[in-house]
């Protein structure tokens, strides 16, 4: 049977993007591989049983390879609002104390630039990238 992972996002860039260079091994002797890591909060509004207004902001850890990651350096910063398309990724790593740990991220397929907070100048116009 078919499955399908797929995330769509619009949210707010929640700090600047954290850029890494990965040595891709001996089979491309000198050659590295750029990511770039950041959040993306997304906020949900809803009425609560009293009629008020509430809000829940989700973060989600995202990360960009290779174009998307340049798109990401050159032009994403703390408050930029994105559209991403991508998948869940969830990896286990061990932390200082020999911990296994497990990390959701959100790997981008494309991204497209949409602005900035209400009032703030855009970074770039708006502009796609898939990677």
């Amino acid at each position: 049977m078919p499955s399908l992972n797929k995330v769509l996002l619009i949210g707010n860039v929640g700090r600047d993007p954290e850029v890494r260079y990965l040595d891709q091994g001996s089979a491309q002797a000198g050659q590295t591989t750029k990511v770039a890591t950041f959040t993306l909060a997304t906020t949900d509004r809803y009425r609560d049983r009293n009629g008020e207004l509430r809000e829940t902001t989700e973060w989600h850890n995202l990360v960009l390879w290779r174009q998307l990651a340049d798109l990401a350096e050159r032009f994403i910063r703390k408050g930029s609002q994105i559209y991403v398309e991508g998948h869940i990724r969830t990896r286990s790593y061990a932390d200082q104390q020999g911990q296994k740990k497990y990390m959701t991220e959100i790997v981008a397929d494309n991204v497209q630039l949409l602005g900035r907070r209400d009032g703030e100048p855009d970074v770039a116009p708006a502009a796609g990238a898939s990677g």
